[in-house]
């Protein structure tokens, strides 16, 4: 069926004069989760990054190292597949007429990947002319209150126009949802795993605001924000609120202002700076969403640790992954004030863990074997919080060779946790240490060991991470997961993940966990542990049993103190 899409899609190319045709992962906002899936339904990728060239005799599939596998396992069929940190794709293609639809690309997106390639936009998406889709009408956005968010939204907008006066700008153009919901205090509907509202904003230098979305979407909201509703755009209408905006200059995103926007704006404005602000106010989180974020993962916390302790003993019955993951949901649910998962579940058993971004579906689960270890990475958004944490679960023993491998991915997570954050302050530093124990063995993971986290938003953002590249300083309040692993393809995977916040008490600056939910123990190897590394455990399942004991029953709680 793939084949036959990427048959109609070339069937377009002599008619455009075009040698092949781009499909990227994002949509129009650059989410990282979309409704209409472009990537997917032309490649077969369920991925959560990559991209798509379609030539008229090949194709190749870009993916990151989190999904190389999973990619020759989805999409091999029909595409090449390339690790993109390996082999950018300008060093494949050259000197060819590449189709693009101009919305879903940056203009950095197109020199770095594409240069030396003559670049054609195409307006009309030529994906959607395949697969129709039909945008569903969602609910309006809605306000948080000030005690959930901590600050007005009539501060944060004073922080704008004191950056745009110091920058000597007039505008700023948020074109990322997740931008626009912080500044505004606004979620919406328009995201399968994130309370995203889609919209796009221009802020001016004496704080006037376009909001740029569906009326439709504003109807709780404008009242509440003072924004008049001759303010409120739509899309289509953009490029005549541009033509009569007065200034000069305009100040632009980089990662999510595409080049469609970009060129409308170039036309009446001059764009002095390509840095959304928003990005950088954002990450460092304030009493208010640390303390929400705390309540959040304890809800959080009681699910997994409820769903490990019934996972490791219903020797009865033999389930599957989807079940697995399944039963997590559950387990969720029953607290009030959870709303929908943050990411689809990974549950991979034995080989499958060893997919770093696995997802297990009706076609795809396997049942789970006793001898296998299982991979679970999951996350919930909560009134008011987001939460993403691994566990990787055995069942019976296990050889040695994989226990060392788990308490070396171990003992990266806790260098982490014990990090201080005065002597190593970047992502770049931390990463180090994270990796040290598994190098030392001649092993290592394709794939950054944290990213940073949003306040009832994204599962994943930025700017700060913890990468080998990253050299972002870390503040207090930033939220970071810490997510060492190792994977042998065909075999198994090992992830330990906790969120963690930067925490400062006089002097000092470090990490606090924000999550709680027990580390299995039956897979720790405890002659390679240090007296500190054992006292961080012992610690850990303390507070762990001190917080939930109340809420279980005799079973799992003489389980979880076992643990102790």
């Amino acid at each position: 069926m793939k084949k036959n899409n990427i048959k109609t899609l070339r069937a377009k190319f002599k008619q455009l004069k075009i040698d092949g045709y781009i499909v990227p992962k994002n949509d129009e906002y650059f989410s990282e989760y979309t409704k209409n899936d472009r990537l997917k339904n032309i490649s077969n990728f369920s991925g959560s990054a990559g991209v798509a060239i379609i030539l008229k005799n090949k194709n190749y599939l870009f993916v990151d190292g989190r999904y190389t596998i999973q990619a020759e396992k989805e999409s091999a069929k029909n595409f090449n597949i390339i690790e993109i940190h390996k082999r950018l794709p300008h060093t494949i293609i050259k000197n060819l007429n590449l189709g693009y639809d101009p919305k879903l690309f940056t203009s950095n997106n197109l020199k770095s990947y594409f240069s030396g390639n003559n670049l054609i936009p195409i307006s009309d998406n030529l994906i959607d002319k395949i697969f129709i889709f039909k945008e569903k009408t969602t609910k309006p956005f809605y306000s948080l209150k000030k005690d959930v968010v901590g600050e007005s939204h009539n501060s944060k907008i004073l922080k704008i126009v004191n950056y745009l006066k110091s920058n000597k700008a007039d505008y700023l153009f948020v074109s990322a949802p997740e931008n626009v919901a912080w500044l505004l205090n606004i979620r919406g509907y328009d995201n399968p795993n994130s309370p995203i509202p889609n919209a796009r904003l221009i802020v001016d230098k004496n704080k006037k605001l376009f909001l740029i979305t569906h009326k439709n979407n504003t109807k709780k909201i404008v009242n509440e924000k003072k924004i008049k509703i001759n303010n409120v755009i739509n899309i289509k209408s953009l490029p005549n609120l541009i033509h009569k905006l007065e200034g000069r200059k305009f100040i632009i995103d980089n990662k999510s202002c595409s080049v469609f926007y970009e060129n409308i704006i170039k036309s009446q404005f001059k764009i002095i700076n390509k840095d959304d602000p928003i990005y950088q106010l954002k990450s460092i989180k304030n009493t208010n969403e640390i303390n929400h974020m705390i309540e959040a993962h304890k809800k959080d916390g009681l699910a997994l640790t409820k769903f490990i302790y019934w996972i490791k003993n219903i020797n009865k019955k033999i389930i599957t992954e989807v079940e697995a993951q399944n039963k997590l949901e559950k387990f969720r649910k029953f607290n009030k004030d959870y709303l929908f998962s943050s990411f689809n579940t990974i549950a991979g058993s034995g080989s499958n863990g060893a997919i770093v971004h696995y997802r297990a579906t009706a076609k795809t689960t396997k049942k789970i074997n006793k001898k296998d270890i299982l991979l679970v990475d999951s996350g919930g958004q909560y009134k008011y919080g987001t939460t993403d944490v691994t566990r990787t679960i055995c069942f019976s023993s296990q050889k040695k060779s994989i226990k060392n491998a788990f308490t070396n991915v171990l003992k990266g997570h806790i260098a982490v946790a014990l990090t201080n954050l005065k002597k190593d302050n970047t992502g770049k530093k931390i990463d180090i240490r994270a990796r040290k124990f598994l190098k030392k063995e001649g092993l290592d993971y394709a794939h950054g060991t944290g990213h940073g986290v949003g306040f009832f938003l994204n599962v994943h953002e930025g700017p700060q991470s913890i990468s080998k590249y990253n050299k972002v300083k870390i503040k207090k309040g930033m939220i970071l997961s810490n997510e060492p692993g190792y994977y042998k393809k065909n075999h198994f995977g090992i992830r330990i993940e906790n969120l963690v916040y930067a925490k400062q008490l006089k002097n000092r600056l470090f990490f606090e966990n924000l999550t709680l939910a027990p580390i299995e123990k039956d897979l720790i190897n405890f002659k390679l542990l240090n007296k500190s590394e054992k006292n961080y455990l012992f610690r850990y399942h303390l507070n762990i049993y001190y917080e939930y004991s109340n809420s279980l029953n005799k079973k799992e709680r003489r389980w979880l103190a076992s643990l102790i």
